[in-house]
């Protein structure tokens, strides 16, 4: 039986426009950038897009910075792969001073019963007043607002029963909600994700919902109380996504819920709202930006997905693989971050551009890997966070956390991916010649480490240095990407290896038998296998650097 790999049409370099190939109901076009000289093919359904001149007029509408991948082309198999890709996301609202318009919403949607879910610290900031005065002002006369505020930093499936405990007993009293509003980081975005989901469609049990192997991933049953979400940090994007992820203690791993119909109706993304973040929180949820932007822009193409096209489009996933639509926003917020981070980093409240450019950066990153996904680094970032022991880092309060578990310490979300990612992209980055994704591969890794070096010598004033040849990257473009990545670590005095967050030879059998259950991540590597041994070596790898 032949495996579901993809094929390459044609090696010859196509000229603007031609057609060169088809397949089943899939057309294999070039097309030539807007943005960019590269000539590029994508794949497209024959019954959206009949001609050559739509697709044109498609990707200028997008302004597509489109680059050669696979030897210039994505490409597909006829033997079941997935030509088709799609774009899914909530509305977005960017500026600064937009949270004041919250309450204008609510009048518009005519909601009289509302649930904030808030931020503790976040609760004591402009950002709450401003979220409170506004909806005093402009809700419609009547309303009720209720208010949760025992939000867990990095929350786990016990913080997510708690809040879904609070949210379905007002329902049961009062009556449902018309609208919920998240204020606050992923932690407090993704928890309201669940009160609402569970609460709309309670299950018969907790894990009906959550990501397999540990739990069934039941697709949500139908329509959930709209979520406006105002994130205040500039980092997970969870504004934009379907993704709501939680520490599994009785695994001792980190999960989710994923699906299209748990991302918020509107997000709200005011850099007025990161004024307050802690040089720290700036650090590590930008880095987390960045690594989205790696990881999607990096993972496997849609067209050589393992699972194929899905009987229905309803149950295409969430994380589709890279794509051409995703690889807009990726490259945006890889670009955007390569500039920006180590400037908010340095000053959060006073770098009014830096601020602006990071906050919308995640959101467009959320974009990318909200549709493409995420691989390894944030694979092996669930057991790094979920099996530490002692460390914690500065400016996070662990008075955050209240119970009993602030004695395993807290690794924040962006250090747990990033610490592993130049173990990642060495792998990633180095597949043997004969894999069908080697040029693939090669060309994105080059890619990304070139827009790292380049943002680098800028940074440092083009002082004479200069970047690897593309011919030197390409020898090893794994390398390249994971060089600068430590490059960028290393100016930002992140913590290099995970023996640093108090791992050792020791706990690696753990951490790769804690990553085995990150399936729906695992699989978008464009390197397989990715089973116990090679999660072993990888995580021997990350130990030091």
């Amino acid at each position: 039986m032949q495996k579901n790999l993809p094929q390459k049409l044609d090696t010859r370099e196509p000229t603007t426009n031609q057609l060169i190939g088809t397949s089943g109901s899939a057309h294999y076009v070039a097309v030539s950038s807007v943005l960019s000289s590269a000539t590029t093919s994508i794949i497209v359904d024959e019954s959206d897009y009949a001609t050559n001149d739509n697709i044109m007029m498609w990707c200028r509408r997008l302004s597509l910075p489109l680059k050669r991948v696979v030897a210039g082309r994505y490409y597909f198999s006829s033997l079941g792969s997935d030509p088709i890709c799609e774009l899914a996301s909530s509305t977005l609202r960017y500026g600064p001073s937009s949270t004041s318009e919250v309450g204008h919403d609510l009048a518009y949607m005519n909601a009289k019963r509302i649930l904030l879910f808030v931020d503790p610290y976040i609760a004591s900031l402009d950002p709450f007043d401003t979220v409170v005065s506004s909806i005093e002002q402009h809700a419609p006369d009547g309303h009720v607002l209720d208010i949760y505020d025992e939000i867990r930093v990095e929350p786990n499936n016990d913080s997510f029963k708690h809040a879904i405990k609070f949210m379905a007993e007002k329902t049961n009293n009062h009556g449902s909600y018309d609208v919920i509003i998240a204020l606050g980081g992923g932690s407090t975005i993704d928890t309201a994700k669940a009160a609402n989901l569970y609460t709309c469609y309670p299950p018969e049990d907790f894990y009906d919902y959550v990501n397999p192997p540990l739990g069934k991933g039941l697709p949500v049953p139908g329509p959930i109380t709209p979520l406006i979400a105002i994130p205040t940090t500039s980092g997970t994007g969870s504004e934009t996504t379907g993704v709501a992820i939680f520490d599994d203690v009785p695994t001792k791993s980190k999960t989710g819920i994923a699906h299209r119909r748990l991302k918020p109706t509107l997000g709200v993304v005011d850099p007025d709202n990161m004024k307050s973040m802690p040089s720290s929180v700036a650090k590590y949820s930008g880095i987390d930006v960045l690594c989205h932007a790696l990881e999607s822009y990096t993972a496997i193409p849609y067209t050589a997905r393992p699972s194929g096209r899905p009987d229905s489009p309803i149950l295409r996933p969430a994380y589709q693989g890279s794509n051409p639509i995703s690889d807009i926003w990726s490259l945006h917020a890889l670009r955007e971050c390569s500039q920006y981070l180590p400037r908010i980093v340095s000053d959060p409240a006073g770098d009014v551009e830096a601020r602006a450019k990071m906050c919308l950066a995640a959101s467009t990153a959320g974009m990318g890997f909200g549709n493409a996904g995420v691989h390894l680094c944030h694979g092996m970032s669930y057991a790094v966070a979920s099996q530490v022991k002692k460390f914690w880092v500065d400016g996070y309060p662990k008075m955050l956390n209240t119970d009993e578990e602030n004695d395993h310490g807290l690794v924040p979300h962006g250090l747990s991916v990033v610490i592993n990612a130049p173990s990642v992209f060495r792998f990633t980055g180095n597949l043997d010649k004969s894999d069908p994704l080697q040029q693939y591969a090669s060309d994105r890794h080059v890619e990304c480490a070139t827009i790292l070096a380049n943002a680098r010598l800028q940074r440092r004033g083009n002082t004479g240095q200069e970047i690897l040849s593309q011919r030197a990257m390409k020898d090893r473009p794994g390398d390249s990407l994971a060089n600068e990545l430590l490059e960028l670590m290393h100016e930002l005095d992140i913590p290099i290896g995970i023996r640093s967050l108090g791992y050792g030879e020791a706990d690696v059998e753990e951490l790769a038998k804690g990553t085995l259950p990150q399936h729906r991540v695992t699989k978008l590597s464009p390197r397989q296998p990715v089973d116990l041994e090679e999660l072993t070596n990888l995580f021997k790898d990350a130990l030091d650097m």
